[in-house]
C-alpha cells in the first residue's frame, strides 16, 4: 500500500508513527464509564467509542455533557451482545423479522450468528438508530467503528461506509488491499470485494487506519510490558490501539469473564510508567476528531 494520504494532510511525514490510543465499550456497564472518567482524568487517553444499546450509555452521555472541551468519542455500533449475564439487543425495532434477535430476544452472542441471519434493510434502520440517539444525546461524534468487528464483512461493509458518508464521519477500518486481507483470514472472494470497498471509500476521502493493536482480553499479566513493546514496534502510519477498560467491581466480574483483563487495561492508563514509556516511544498521538476534520475538509457541505 502507499503511504496514508492522511499523514501530509496532518502536518506529518509518511514515515511518521501517529497513534490513536482509543478505548472500546464505553457505556456496557458502570464499571467501563468509571475507568473512561479516570482515563480521560489521567490524559493519555485520546479517543473512544460508546455502546448506545447498553444500559449505561445514558450516563456515559451525561459524563461527556458534563466536560469541556468536548471528548473524543465515537459510536461503538453494536449488533452483538456476547455475555450471558448482561444481555442487549435492538433499538430501532424489536420486530424477528429483522434476523437481529436471538431466541432471548436479544442481540446474537457471535458475528456469525448475526452476518448469516440478519436483514441488511434493518441493519441500516438499526445503525442509524444507534447514531441518532447518540446525536440527540448531546454527542458530537468523531467517529463510528464495529463492536466484535461485526459490520467487517462483504454484505455490511457498503452499509457501514455509507453511514460514514452520510454522518461525514470517519469510519475505522483499516488500509487494506487484497492480499492483506487474505492475510488476515478472508477467503479469496471476500477479500477481492472488501478490497474493492477499502479503495473506494478512500478515494471518497474517508480516513482510514495503517495498522491496529488489540491489548490482549485472555492475558492480564505483564500489561506494561506488553504494551511497551507493542508500541515499540508500531511501524510508520496510524495505528489503532484498543483497549477495554474498566473497573474491578463485583457487577464487572459477573459479566465478563475476561474482567482481569479489563481492569488491568484501566490500570495501564492511568500509570506514570506508562505516561513515561509513550513519551520516550517517539510516536505522534492524536485522537480520532483531526481525522473528521480531514473529512469534512476534503467533502464540506
Amino acid at each position: 500500500m502507499p503511504p496514508n494520504p492522511a499523514l501530509r494532510k496532518l502536518g506529518l511525514s509518511d514515515n511518521d508513527r501517529v497513534v490513536i490510543f482509543h478505548a472500546d465499550d464505553i457505556g456496557c456497564c458502570q464499571a467501563s464509564l468509571s475507568a473512561y472518567a479516570d482515563m480521560v482524568a489521567f490524559g493519555l487517553l485520546s479517543s473512544a467509542a460508546t455502546m448506545v444499546p447498553c444500559a449505561w450509555f445514558p450516563a456515559t452521555a451525561a459524563f461527556y455533557r458534563s466536560r469541556q472541551p468536548a471528548l473524543d468519542i465515537g459510536v461503538h455500533l453494536t449488533l452483538n451482545s456476547e455475555w450471558s449475564g448482561m444481555r442487549w439487543g435492538p433499538i430501532a425495532s424489536r420486530d424477528p423479522a429483522t434476523g437481529l434477535l436471538d431466541k432471548e430476544g436479544y442481540f446474537y452472542r457471535t458475528e456469525e450468528e448475526f452476518q448469516s441471519r440478519a436483514d441488511l434493510a434493518a441493519v441500516h434502520r438499526e445503525l442509524q438508530a444507534q447514531i441518532e440517539q447518540a446525536l440527540a444525546s448531546g454527542l458530537d461524534i468523531t467517529h463510528i467503528d464495529s463492536h466484535m468487528l461485526a459490520l467487517f464483512h462483504p454484505r455490511f461493509l457498503p452499509v457501514y461506509f455509507d453511514l460514514a458518508r452520510a454522518y461525514r464521519t470517519p469510519a475505522f477500518m483499516l488500509r487494506a488491499d487484497e492480499a492483506r486481507l487474505r492475510q488476515m483470514g478472508y477467503d479469496a472472494e471476500p477479500a477481492a470485494v472488501v478490497a474493492n470497498l477499502i479503495q473506494a471509500a478512500e478515494a471518497d476521502g474517508l480516513p482510514l487506519l495503517d495498522h491496529v493493536y488489540f491489548m490482549s482480553l485472555d492475558k492480564h499479566e505483564d500489561r506494561l510490558e506488553e504494551a511497551r513493546q507493542a508500541l515499540e514496534q508500531i511501524p510508520a502510519g496510524i495505528t489503532y490501539f484498543i483497549v477495554h477498560p474498566a473497573h474491578d467491581t463485583p457487577e464487572l466480574r459477573a459479566m465478563a469473564p475476561d474482567w482481569r483483563s479489563r481492569v488491568a487495561d484501566c490500570e495501564l492508563f492511568t500509570s506514570e510508567a506508562w505516561r513515561g514509556a509513550v513519551r520516550e516511544a517517539g510516536v505522534h498521538v492524536i485522537g480520532y476528531r483531526p481525522l473528521r476534520e480531514l473529512m469534512r475538509t476534503d467533502n464540506p457541505l
